[in-house]
């Protein structure tokens, strides 16, 4: 498990390895807001207990140029790694079965690869669905689909702690941190 780096804001900024927490924190650039002691770090003179979340110093200006592509990664994140269109979630897939992306309006007839377009189906109901629109084959999706926020994208895949998830949601709100436990 990696530590969750926060800015001198308390801004979540990144997970970072505990390797490289442990040597911001020894350097004086960081400080260790939470820490694992049954997983210390020891060198010849000292011992250090795993940071588990930081916060830096000095203050990091992080620019805001988010308009993220579609991809597999962020839309399964999106739709909670669930198919929209029968409800099974990733490990209730059989055999042979995978979550796919499916366009609503498929690209032969003229629908395009963007947020409110796709939509996370397991490889039986994309087969079934096929090139149709989705009311022409009994289909309809569980949520509507939509461009997630910035924040939902760079937390939606990454794995946070109980404690770390705290540290999140005391900057973005309860709502992100219920997304983040949701998918664990």
């Amino acid at each position: 498990m990696g530590c969750l780096a926060l800015n001198a804001s308390y801004e979540p900024l990144t997970i970072i390895p505990v390797r490289r927490a442990v040597r911001l924190v020894m350097d004086r650039k960081a400080e260790a807001l939470e820490v694992d002691a049954d997983r210390p770090f020891r060198s010849e003179r000292a011992r250090l207990n795993a940071p588990v979340v930081i916060r830096l110093v000095r203050y990091i200006h992080v620019p805001r140029r988010f308009r993220r592509q579609v991809t597999n990664t962020f839309l399964f994140a999106r739709d909670g790694y669930r198919c929209q269109y029968c409800g099974r979630p990733r490990h209730e897939l059989g055999y042979r079965e995978s979550l796919t992306r499916d366009h609503l309006v498929p690209l032969s007839r003229g629908g395009g690869n963007d947020w409110t377009n796709v939509v996370t189906a397991c490889s039986r109901c994309n087969l079934r669905k096929g090139n149709r629109l989705p009311e022409e084959c009994g289909l309809r999706p569980l949520c509507d689909p939509h461009e997630p926020n910035h924040v939902e994208l760079i937390w939606a895949v990454r794995r946070v702690t109980p404690v770390q998830a705290k540290y999140i949601g005391m900057f973005y709100g309860d709502e992100i941190v219920s997304a983040l436990t949701s998918r664990a």
